[in-house]
């Protein structure tokens, strides 16, 4: 008989598994808490334009990943020039930057005591690396850490840079883009795959090669329930059931993508789990779209924001993806990062106030040209990899073992 397999989730780790098992003669149920497929790389409908779930670019090193992605998405898309800058002390660098454009802005003073402070590294004595501070000023210098990095990674994780985990840096900072820009200032241009100059987009917005990738599960048989909140996982002699509303199925696998912490939950954990669970945090995100009679506002796909006074982290222009916008008009996006406990975070008022607030510092636009607002509000968008994450995820990892037909995947 065919196994029967769910997958809670339909964003691109849940669909990608779901693809690949199915055409491998699984019987697949998918089950998704939202309306749409596609989970934070989504893409919506909005003022007669279509958007993203924030900016969301394919591009990888890997051929196998890129086959697939090609044989969903066939023809329909379009290879986009990346142009993108850092907003740094009122002013904007090139990214990644470049030596003469980064000299002219930072100027004579600011451009020697970065260099000095990056040489300082091959002389200092090597310390035991504890935060990511640390790491980081080992890597690039104490001065090119507090320019590039300090302020943009606090907005994000919401803690000190010295309570983030030098284990962390050490593991993504390659993929950490400002850091390789930052290199290009003393280093011969570094081809990593994160600075690519070009880049794949759907035509119909990120959120359009998930819909097509649903589409080809359901012609494989393959199901997908939207609006279904998983209610309980209930584990017994090697068999799995889920709890769907008033509903139970049973299946041979289960794969989830949902947080991990959900997940864990639903599964009865001991008082060590659950207390290493509830160490384990996330940032959400607020989207705060904005609707401006505005044509051209800034040629960037987005722009990195590295300054303490604007408490928006990234914007994005989707009017440079090459999509069908409103003529006249361009939709902005500011990506604000918050807990759960921050009063912002269910404050509409309040972050459209601070949103008026970085405009203006911006001076990108101007506030009476914005027509309309609109927020969307995204939950535990990002883990917080604090200086004991590894600790209490080991207990995690240790409790999920036991699942041995449980399989975690996704962010």
């Amino acid at each position: 008989m065919k196994k029967k397999i769910a997958i809670i989730g339909a964003g691109p780790a849940g669909l990608t598994a779901a693809y690949h098992l199915a055409k491998n003669n699984y019987l697949i149920d998918i089950y998704e808490s939202n309306s749409f497929v596609g989970g934070m790389s989504a893409s919506v409908e909005m003022w007669e334009s279509k958007v993203d779930l924030g900016p969301h670019r394919f591009f990888s090193s890997d051929l196998k990943v890129n086959n697939f992605w090609l044989k969903i998405i066939e023809d329909e898309y379009t290879m986009i020039e990346r142009d993108t800058r850092i907003y740094y002390n009122k002013k904007f660098f090139n990214y990644p930057l470049k030596p003469f454009n980064a000299l002219t802005k930072l100027g004579i003073i600011e451009s020697l005591k970065c260099f000095t402070s990056y040489i300082r590294t091959f002389f200092d004595k090597k310390k035991e690396l504890v935060n990511f501070e640390d790491w980081v000023s080992q890597k690039f210098g104490k001065k090119l850490y507090e320019i590039f990095f300090k302020s943009y990674s606090e907005k994000l994780w919401g803690i000190p840079c010295t309570k983030l985990s030098a284990d962390f840096a050490a593991q993504r900072i390659k993929k950490f883009s400002l850091g390789e820009a930052v290199k290009n200032l003393f280093i011969k241009k570094n081809e990593h795959k994160t600075l690519v100059d070009e880049f794949a987009y759907p035509n119909g917005g990120t959120g359009y090669f998930y819909e097509k990738l649903a589409n080809k599960i359901k012609a494989l048989e393959g199901n997908i329930y939207f609006n279904s909140k998983i209610e309980k996982i209930i584990y017994q002699n090697n068999s799995i059931k889920i709890k769907v509303g008033d509903n139970t199925h049973e299946y041979d696998y289960l794969i989830s993508s949902m947080p991990i912490n959900n997940l864990v939950n639903n599964l009865d954990p001991d008082e060590k789990t659950k207390n290493a669970i509830q160490k384990l945090r996330f940032r959400n995100t607020l989207l705060v779209y904005l609707n401006i009679e505005k044509e051209n506002i800034f040629d960037d796909q987005w722009i990195y924001v590295n300054s303490d006074d604007v408490k928006s982290g990234r914007i994005t222009n989707f009017k440079n993806w090459k999509q069908k916008n409103k003529p006249g008009y361009s939709i902005l996006c500011f990506e604000y990062w918050f807990n759960d406990d921050d009063e912002v975070w269910k404050n509409n008022e309040k972050i459209i106030s601070i949103n008026k607030s970085d405009i203006e510092k911006l001076n990108l636009f101007k506030l009476e040209e914005v027509k309309d607002y609109k927020i969307i509000p995204i939950k535990k968008c990002y883990p917080i990899y604090d200086n004991t994450y590894n600790d209490h995820l080991t207990t995690v990892k240790e409790f999920l073992n036991k699942f041995k037909k449980i399989i975690p995947i996704g962010r």
